[in-house]
Parts: C-alpha cells; sequence; structure tokens
C-alpha cells in the first residue's frame, strides 16, 4: 500500500481554517493550483457522497466530513496517469486540523494511501499536488 504525507502550519485560528476547507465543492483558496471545480450531482458539498472534477482530470467523492474533529475524507475515482481507474484502486485521502495551542495556529495534515503496482508514481504525482495546496492554504491566510 502507498503512502503521502504532507502538512504545514496555517496562520489562522483551527475555526477559521475549518470554514474555509470543508465545503468539498469550494476551493477559491486553491487557486491557482485549482483552476476549475465542477460539482457533480445533488449533494451539498459537506455531505458526503459529493461529488467533484479538479481542473476536469481528478474525480473525487466525498467519504466522510467531521465538523467536531476538523476533519474530512474522499476517494479519488479517476484520474490522470498513475491515478486512473484502472492503476490505482481504495485511493482515500485525508485531510485533518489540529490546532497549534501556544500559537493559535492550525496544523493541517494531508495524507492518502492507495493500492497501485507503481505506489511511487503514484506519490510522485500527488505529493507535489499536496504540498501546492497547503502553500497556497498558507499563503491565503498570510493575505489578511
Amino acid at each position: 500500500m502507498g503512502h503521502c504525507f504532507n502538512s504545514a502550519v496555517v496562520d489562522a485560528p483551527i475555526e477559521k481554517t475549518w470554514e474555509t476547507i470543508r465545503d468539498f465543492h469550494s476551493l477559491g483558496w486553491a487557486a491557482p493550483v485549482v483552476e476549475r471545480v465542477d460539482r457533480v450531482g445533488d449533494f451539498a458539498g459537506d455531505q458526503p457522497g459529493a461529488k467533484r472534477v479538479l481542473n476536469g482530470v481528478f474525480h473525487e467523492t466525498l467519504v466522510m466530513l467531521d465538523d467536531a474533529n476538523h476533519h474530512f475524507s474522499y476517494s479519488i475515482d479517476d484520474g490522470p496517469g498513475p491515478v486512473a481507474k484502472d492503476l490505482v484502486a481504495n485511493y482515500l485521502g485525508e485531510v485533518k486540523l489540529h490546532p497549534v495551542t501556544d500559537t493559535g495556529q492550525t496544523l493541517v495534515v494531508w495524507t492518502s494511501s492507495y493500492e497501485s503496482d507503481d505506489s511511487e508514481a503514484v506519490g510522485a504525482l500527488c505529493n507535489p499536488i499536496y504540498q501546492a495546496l497547503l502553500a497556497t492554504l498558507t499563503a491565503y491566510f498570510q493575505k489578511g
């Protein structure tokens, strides 16, 4: 089983960070990494089963959203290259927020696990995307 692990400290309290990222269909904070979010189906962005297509290529489904613990998970159902549905199985991405109690900031931990004959290729595709998303989230809160 392959894994990705990325994290960043965001200069905002956990409640504000969570409010910004919890809606699966709303990624305004993620530009320019995410240029387009196409909502698929009738589920709201905070309901498990919500589907989206990112940048026309990543087909994802919200699996779980836990407001009390500032945590959501999603599957990648299809995508480019090594995350195509015939090359990867059981892809589960998770985003968990943790308060940094001495500074009032938020630790954002973005992980994923998946099954693939080429786990290294999946990680090579996904890790830079997660790193870019975390950098964009950090910059979003630096703007004020």
